[in-house]
């Protein structure tokens, strides 16, 4: 697994930057800023700490696909901890065998720090070699789109 480090700086309040982010109050901006990564973007489940949640999202084939995630920690407007350990697909979740292993247990971190009214936003995270390139081009595009949406 490869650590991989992004951030942007937004000028909005921490609490507005957290709720668009993960779609609190509206998970249409949660699919907005992740739609870049798949213009189906979304998720079912729980932010809640220790909840279960799939980050889903159609295929090229029309088929629903993504990852399977629990939420490691969450502490509202401050850090969220996701813990990837299977996949979604073919409306199955999938969580051991070869194609589970490469990556299982990875995770994506989100940190939020606001400093004068400007919240960064620092998102880490672990990819698998397949990844790397397609990450570096999308994250920053994605946080790009956060900061597009937060400051509106």
């Amino acid at each position: 697994m490869n650590k991989l480090k992004y951030s942007v700086n937004i000028n909005a309040t921490v609490n507005k930057v957290y709720d668009l982010m993960l779609g609190i109050s509206n998970k249409s901006t949660y699919e907005q800023w992740t739609a870049l990564f798949n213009p189906t973007s979304t998720y079912e489940g729980s932010w809640n700490k220790g909840g279960k949640i799939l980050f889903l999202g159609t295929g090229e084939n029309g088929e629903k696909g993504g990852m399977v995630s629990e939420i490691n920690d969450n502490i509202p407007d401050q850090f969220v901890s996701i813990r990837h350990y299977g996949l979604f697909k073919d409306n199955i979740e999938i969580t051991e065998g070869p194609e589970v292993e490469k990556w299982a247990n990875g995770f994506e971190n989100y940190s939020f720090t606001e400093n004068d009214g400007i919240t960064t936003v620092t998102v880490e995270l672990d990819a698998i070699e397949g990844f790397l390139e397609y990450m570096n081009q999308t994250w920053p595009k994605a946080l790009a789109k956060l900061k597009e949406i937060c400051e509106k």
